[in-house]
Parts: C-alpha cells; sequence; structure tokens
C-alpha cells in the first residue's frame, strides 16, 4: 500500500507506470499508464491483487495495529470492485488495461470501434482469492457481520465464475456483453488460451482439485505455452489487443506472449498444489540461467528465452525472484486464517527429509519445519508434544495453541518424525575474515556488528528487527568475501562482456551499503524510543561501537 494525494486518503499502489486519478469522493484507483491511457479503464485487477496481498499479510503478522489501519482501506477497494458486478450474471466489467497484465486487454470492441467493458475472468478469480482473505481479517477483527456479507459476495462471485468455464473446465478470457468469448483455445475467433485466471485459480485454491486437473492437463496439452519450460500469458498472439500484434506488441516479447516472473511464480504455485515437481525442476533451471549470468530481468522476451535490456551490464528486477520464493513457499503452502495456519506438505517422493533451518512467520510465533517421508501424513509434532489435528494432507495449527518457539515435525508415510529442526540463533554467523579490496571499508562495521549481536543476544533481544538486520549485514558481508575467494580461486568464473564483471561488483558493495544505512537509521531510532527493548537495543550498540 502507498500513500495517496486526494483527500488525505491511501490508495492502492499499482505497478510501475500507472497513473493515478479520482474515481469516487475521497478514493484514488489507479490506471496503467502504458499504452493508450485516454481509453484505459482502472486498474482493476491489480486493485483486486492489492487487496489479496495486503490481506495475507495482515493474517501473517496478526498485527492488531495495523489491521486497524488497512481494514478499512480493503473494505473500500472490495466495495469498489463490487460496482463492477453485474447483478445479473454475477460477474465483473473491466474495461481496456482493467486487467492485472495490462495493457494486454482492451475489453470489448464495441460495432462503433470503440473500447468498453467485459466481464474479465482474471477479475472474477483474484477478488474471491481476496475475498477469501478479507473475510478472515474480519473474523480477525471481530466484525462477523461483515463478514458475513463478504461470504455472501464470495459465493456469488464464485457461481458467477462457472459462467466463464468452458466444457473442458478451463476459463476463457472474458465475455463480451454480447455473448461473445475470447480464449476459447483453437475457436476461428479469439482462439487464444489465456493462463493467468486457469493457474491463479489453481494456485490460490479457487477451483477444486477436479476441476485444478483438468486446468493443468489442457495446459500441459499445449507445449507453445511453455517454450522455454516458463508459462507464457497466452498462445497464440491476441487477435483483439487495441494494437495490432507488432513491434513492441508482437507475439512473445511484452504482454502479448511475453514471460512475466511474477506469472511463473504462481504457476509454480500451481505445480505444487498438483505435485508436479518436474514443472517445477524445469522452470527452477531455465531461472538459475539468467541468475547465473546476473540477468534476473523483466519481462523476458524470445517467450522467456531473452532479457528485456540486453544493453545493460547485468540486470537486476524483483519480479525475478518470485519463483524461487514460490519454490519454498509452495512445499508447505501456507494458508493464514483468522485463528490458525493450515500447512499443506508438497514435497517430492525424491526427498527423504527435509528441514528448514529458518523460521516461519506466523504473528509473533516462530515455526521451525521439518519432514521426513512421503505419502499421507502420519503423524505430527509440536516440540515434543503428539499434534492431532491434521488429516492426510494438512495440518492445521491453532494461532493460541502454539507456543512462541515451535518446531513443527512432520512424518509421511512410514517414515519416523524427524528430529526437530536446529532454531537460528542471532550468534549463528558467518565465520569472520579479512575483508580486502572493494569489502576493505566495511571492516570495522563488521565487527560492530558482530559485537552488537553478541549483546543483543546476552540482553535476550537476539530475535529483535534490528538484531535481525544486523545480522543480514554481516551475512552479506560474507557471502560477497566467498565471492571475492572463488573469483580469486578461479572456482567462478567472471562474468564475459565489457562492463560486466565491475557491474556485478558493483552490486554486491552497493547492496552491503545500504544494507548498513538502513541498520543505521533503524538502531538510531532506538535512541529517543520509550520502549525499554529499544533501549537496551542501543545500549547494545553504544557498547559495540566502543569496543
Amino acid at each position: 500500500m502507498g500513500d495517496g494525494n486526494h483527500a488525505g486518503d491511501r490508495g492502492l499502489v499499482a505497478p510501475d507506470g500507472c497513473l493515478c486519478d479520482a474515481a469516487m469522493p475521497g478514493l484514488i484507483y489507479y490506471k496503467q499508464g502504458d499504452g493508450r491511457v485516454d481509453i484505459h479503464d482502472w486498474g482493476m485487477e491489480f486493485t483486486a491483487a492489492g487487496l489479496l496481498m495486503q490481506s495475507e499479510l495482515l493474517l501473517i503478522s496478526r498485527d492488531k495495529s495495523a489491521l486497524d489501519h488497512y481494514l478499512p482501506r480493503l473494505e473500500r477497494c472490495a466495495n469498489f470492485i463490487e460496482t463492477r458486478r453485474d447483478g445479473n450474471n454475477d460477474l465483473f466489467l473491466a474495461g481496456p488495461a482493467g486487467n492485472l497484465l495490462a495493457p494486454s486487454y482492451a475489453g470489448w470492441k464495441k460495432p462503433d470501434g470503440t473500447f468498453g467493458m467485459s466481464y474479465l475472468t482474471g477479475l472474477s478469480v483474484t477478488y474471491i482469492a481476496a475475498l477469501d482473505r478479507l473475510i478472515e481479517l474480519e473474523k480477525m477483527a471481530g466484525q462477523t457481520d461483515k463478514a458475513a456479507v463478504y461470504r455472501g459476495r464470495r459465493g456469488a462471485a464464485r457461481r458467477g465464475l462457472d459462467r466463464l468455464a468452458t466444457d473442458e473446465g478451463y476459463f476463457i478470457r472474458s465475455l463480451d456483453p454480447d455473448g461473445t468469448p475470447h480464449g476459447i483455445y483453437g475457436a476461428r475467433q479469439h482462439g487464444y488460451f489465456e493462463t493467468s485466471p486457469n493457474h491463479d485459480a489453481i494456485a490460490f485454491r479457487v477451483v477444486d482439485d477436479e476441476q485444478a486437473g483438468k486446468i493443468y492437463r489442457r495446459i500441459a496439452s499445449i507445449p507453445e505455452l511453455r517454450p522455454h519450460d516458463f508459462i507464457l500469458p497466452n498462445y497464440p498472439s491476441y487477435d483483439d489487443m487495441y494494437e495490432e500484434p507488432k513491434g513492441l506488441w508482437e507475439f512473445g516479447r511484452w504482454v502479448n506472449g511475453g514471460h512475466w516472473s511474477t506469472c511463473e511464480a504462481r504457476m509454480i504455485m500451481a505445480y505444487y498444489r498438483l505435485g508436479k515437481y518436474d514443472d517445477i525442476t524445469r522452470s527452477m533451471r531455465q531461472l538459475l540461467k539468467f541468475a547465473s549470468d546476473f540477468r534476473m530481468d523483466n519481462p523476458l522476451t524470445e517467450q522467456g528465452n531473452a532479457v528485456y535490456q540486453p544493453k545493460q551490464p547485468i540486470n537486476i528486477c524483483y519480479d525475478t525472484f518470485g519463483p524461487a520464493a514460490a519454490q519454498v513457499r509452495g512445499l508447505f503452502e501456507y494458508r493464514y486464517s483468522a485463528k490458525g495456519l493450515t500447512l499443506y506438505p508438497h514435497i517430492p517422493a525424491t526427498v527423504t527429509a527435509l528441514e528448514q533451518h529458518f523460521p516461519i512467520r506466523f504473528g509473533e510465533k516462530q515455526l521451525y519445519l521439518s519432514v521426513a517421508g512421503a505419502g499421507p501424513i502420519r503423524e505430527v509434532r509440536v516440540n515434543s508434544k503428539r499434534w492431532t489435528d491434521f488429516e492426510k494432507e494438512s495440518i492445521f495449527l491453532a494461532y493460541d495453541e502454539m507456543p512462541k518457539v515451535a518446531h513443527i515435525r512432520i512424518a509421511l508415510g512410514d517414515a519416523k518424525v524427524p528430529r526437530a529442526a536446529r532454531e537460528r540463533k542471532a550468534f549463528d554467523l558467518p565465520k569472520a575474515d579479512t575483508l580486502a579490496g572493494d569489502l576493505a571499508p566495511f571492516a570495522e562495521k563488521d565487527e560492530q556488528l558482530r559485537a552488537f549481536l553478541r549483546y543483543a543476544v546476552r540482553a535476550r533481544l537476539g530475535s529483535a528487527y534490528e538484531a535481525a538486520h544486523a545480522r543480514l549485514v554481516v551475512e552479506n558481508i560474507a557471502a560477497a568475501r566467498e565471492r571475492q575467494g572463488l573469483l580469486a580461486d578461479g572456482e567462478l568464473q567472471p562474468l564475459s562482456g565489457e562492463g560486466r564483471q565491475a557491474a556485478a561488483d558493483k552490486s554486491y558493495v552497493d547492496t552491503i551499503q545500504r544494507l548498513c544505512e538502513g541498520f543505521e537509521k533503524s538502531i538510531v531510532a532506538c535512541k529517543d524510543s520509550t520502549e525499554p527493548a529499544k533501549q537496551r537495543l542501543w545500549k547494545a550498540w553504544e557498547k559495540a561501537t566502543r569496543e
């Protein structure tokens, strides 16, 4: 979420290149800023996506002050989307560029050649997933009457969504008010396959297991949707954009058949739900091809096989980290609710044991997960106690029953319960080493941060944000030092191309510098804080800087 500038209200921040304007008194909604902005609708689906993401964050953090702040704004987002519901069919209208991957969608091209609104499947799917989470927030806030209202809206939206499914079970892209469908694969008109509403419906559990399987099988039957193992938004080329499919709009380059890592991340979540582990492996291999060459760009051209900005010495775009995050999250598919957290272990049969050394966020609790075996869930232990609230495929962890630090140990099939995952401590740091070259200026800071962490742990504040930030700086310094050694020993090959290696080296130094600056701001803020813990952290930092 981000601050707006109209009547002091706060609105949803849209993707890069989006413009804002007032849609209703006291509210801001955003338009996609690329393309023919004059005909663009408000960003309806990315409003729904923002509602989904912010609701998820609040369910994870369980922060009451944040909930009080954001919930009224999230309700207004939901109410705005409701203004686009057609009461006759419970579908949602959106005009040009009102979709998430805007401006690939032109809405309804009317007989007079202008573009109006049509029923957008992605808006229904994303909104339903967002309502799933908003309902839980209302329960958490004790507003059961509002939760009931949103349940009714969700039920109606789900019934409407059925109108957008084909006989094969997959979803079309949109439906014009005159009844013309867009996205029936193989049709003479608008006969492309649209992936986003389909893989999103699987990833967010908007559809049941049977329909999820049907959707996946249709995707798998069209190899052109994954020519380089990454999912494309469509195949073949759109024939219904408001621009001709040439230049920037040609197939495989941008919004028409180009690759987007955010879509791949949701596709990976869908793979996990259905146990399609080979697909995940192929996707990650393709991603590593770009990562090892410092080409983490987005979107990708050539249908997912080339970077968008090849003239840059290196590329970095945060979208590209989505698939790797999905690979981790998909292993246990965390589903947060007002009462707790449901885990759905998705562990490949080839993995006999898995242990996560990092804690999962769950309010003020820390969950360390470990699993052994393959097959249905047989036994669960939380720390040393047996946990009985589980089924063959899922485990429910009630928030109020979880200890502050919980080791969740899961046995699948005939396996024994694994040993407890080792809790990561603030003092579990990489070995200190001499810093040389571009890293030499960080030597003193590295020593100070290590000392600060020792004092913080003694003060029982090793899990505080400031300690975690300090640990991150130390780990980044250590990683850069290790990389220097690998390059010097010839175990890591330098990047080819003029200026590329220097740019890569500089990215490590810049990252450490920015992390240091962020830490300085956070620790200085502790100096004047009235919170006792913050005061103790400041004293720990003072001691560290005097050593």
